[in-house]
């Protein structure tokens, strides 16, 4: 099936600051690769890693097997997307036109979007099932609905990989199973999604692996059945924890309210 991302003992931070090192991680296509750890723990920075908007401090990132420092700004723009947090617009843009700047990875210099490109622009719209709001005031949806127009900007730039910070930040308990289970979907379609989230409740949700982040290095990794243990969240995050799976197949992490770990 072959690796889209892969990382080998990236080392992140800014000159004169590291973030962190030894970073290991592989996710490939219809994977869905969970980055937890708490806040401060680097996900932002190796995010912006990934993605090639800060130097890595020591290893290297690989896109579909080539080093991330060999390829121009747009070919990485050709092969991952990212999907920032819902936010609001700081003008009345239409969805469409939100939607239609995913298409600036694939235009020449000065050029306008042409037909092709709104095609391309409403198809992923339809994909998500949300193209009659196509000429919507993007600033007058709700939370949910932005976070799905921002996923619609991503496929719309036509790339193998979606690296998405925190997609579920700020929605409500509907809006989040609303987004989780698009993002299930796309990765069934055989795109790789490499998504941060606070809550192990999703990574066991949609998760087909995760990393556990804690002061710039992996503590843990693999399913997250596996990696997502009691006393390896109780570790990183400071407070006793239960992981308990439910009568349907799936599994929760219940959080030990008022309780420190041994370690906290």
């Amino acid at each position: 099936m072959g690796v889209s991302v892969e990382t080998r003992d990236l080392a992140i931070g800014y000159p004169g600051h590291a973030v962190g090192s030894g970073i290991e991680l592989a996710a490939g296509p219809g994977e869905i690769l969970c980055l937890l750890g708490p806040n401060g723990s680097g996900k932002t920075t190796l995010f912006k890693t990934l993605l090639g908007l800060i130097p890595a401090q020591g290893g290297e990132v690989l896109l579909a097997g080539r080093p991330l420092e060999a390829l121009a700004r747009k070919e990485i723009a050709t092969r991952a997307a990212y999907v920032p947090q819902a936010h609001a617009a700081p003008f009345a843009y239409a969805v469409l036109e939100v939607v239609l700047m995913g298409r600036t990875a694939r235009l020449g210099p000065f050029s306008q979007p042409g037909a092709a490109d709104r095609e391309a622009a409403r198809a992923a719209l339809a994909k998500l099932r949300i193209e009659d709001l196509a000429e919507s005031d993007y600033t007058r949806l709700s939370g949910g609905q932005r976070q799905l127009v921002l996923i619609a900007r991503a496929l719309a730039q036509e790339t193998p990989v979606l690296v998405m910070d925190e997609p579920t930040a700020s929605l409500d308990f509907g809006n989040q199973a609303l987004v989780l289970g698009e993002i299930a979907g796309l990765a069934a379609d055989g795109l790789t999604v490499i998504l941060s989230t606070h809550d192990p409740d999703h990574a066991f949700a949609v998760g087909t692996a995760v990393a556990l982040l804690h002061e710039g290095t992996v503590r843990a990794t693999g399913a997250p059945r596996d990696a997502l243990t009691p006393g390896a969240l109780s570790a990183v995050y400071g407070v006793a924890v239960r992981v308990e799976d439910l009568a349907d197949g799936s599994t929760v992490c219940v959080p030990s309210l008022g309780r420190r770990s041994d370690g906290g």
